[in-house]
């Protein structure tokens, strides 16, 4: 990988990452339905006129919106509206746990005996980390943080029975288009007229919704889909790593979190599981290095 490739590739879970300190701090003014779908409105309409439509799949791609995108991030930005950014980020690891388990009931992919050691590993880093004070009375939020990641391993078992007929870009952008007033409606019903809030935002509190749109979305998934068509992706799984490491970074900076010796050692359990589970050192020799 040469040094464009490798900075594009650390920019993926640094804007990724910095989601979930902007997402936190929206949060703060935004319900969390609301706050997702102005992420993906504002991400939407920006790229969709430029994008073709995939009319064989829409029906799909609703479905597939309403798993992965409404119900995902419902979910994972209400547990992180109660839980600090830091143990929100490192539960979100979990989704790769919940994607070997599903691919394996629904898709009948039999893990490989690393993986399944991944899988222990990194379900125990995670009861470690369900154990810490910082998570003390705040079961709910970690509850919905799993549930959340265990529709994306859903979300992600449905887009693999579109077969690859559709453009990564292009399916960000259609369960963006779908998903947006999905939240919307939802929103309206759970937390009532977005109105007065939409109106009273702060140009911070914009900011917030720009950045979800348009960074971590428009510009870190086209960075992300840039990498994986120049490289194997054993080679770039491994960058993703990085995600929960900016995210505490970042929340330490901003918000001051300081994550207990407790916490981090969870996550560091449960990032050496992942790790375990997604990368293969066969594949950093040059000659299986598809860029």
């Amino acid at each position: 990988m040469n040094a464009k490739d490798l900075f594009i590739a650390l920019f993926v879970p640094l804007s990724w990452g910095l989601g979930f300190v902007a997402a936190k701090a929206g949060l703060g003014h935004f319900p969390p339905l609301l706050l997702m779908s102005l992420r993906f409105f504002i991400s939407s309409i920006l790229i969709v006129w430029f994008l073709p439509i995939p009319k064989e799949y829409l029906l799909k791609i609703f479905y597939i919106s309403l798993v992965s995108a409404t119900l995902q991030y419902g979910l994972t930005f209400s547990g992180l509206k109660i839980l600090d950014t830091s143990t929100a980020a490192l539960l979100v690891q979990t989704e790769v746990v919940f994607g070997i388990i599903t691919a394996a009931i629904f898709l009948k992919e039999i893990p490989t005996k690393k993986q399944l050691l991944g899988i222990v590993i990194a379900c125990s880093g995670t009861i470690i980390l369900l154990g810490t004070p910082s998570v003390e009375g705040k079961a709910l939020g970690a509850s919905l943080v799993l549930s959340g990641a265990f529709c994306w391993s859903l979300g992600q078992v449905m887009v693999r029975g579109l077969n690859g007929k559709v453009g990564g870009f292009t399916l960000i952008c259609w369960i963006g288009i779908f998903s947006s007033p999905q939240m919307f409606i939802m929103s309206l019903l759970i937390d009532g007229n977005p109105i007065p809030i939409i109106i009273s935002a702060s140009i911070i509190n914009w900011l917030t919704i720009l950045y979800l749109g348009i960074v971590m979305t428009i510009l870190g998934y086209g960075a992300w889909f840039y990498i994986i068509s120049k490289h194997a992706m054993p080679v770039a799984m491994p960058f993703l790593l990085l995600i929960p490491v900016s995210a505490i970074i970042g929340a330490m900076i901003f918000f001051g979190e300081v994550p207990p010796l407790e916490v981090m050692f969870g996550g560091f359990i449960i990032i050496l599981g992942i790790g375990l589970i997604i990368i293969e050192p066969k594949h950093f020799s040059k000659k299986n290095n598809v860029g």
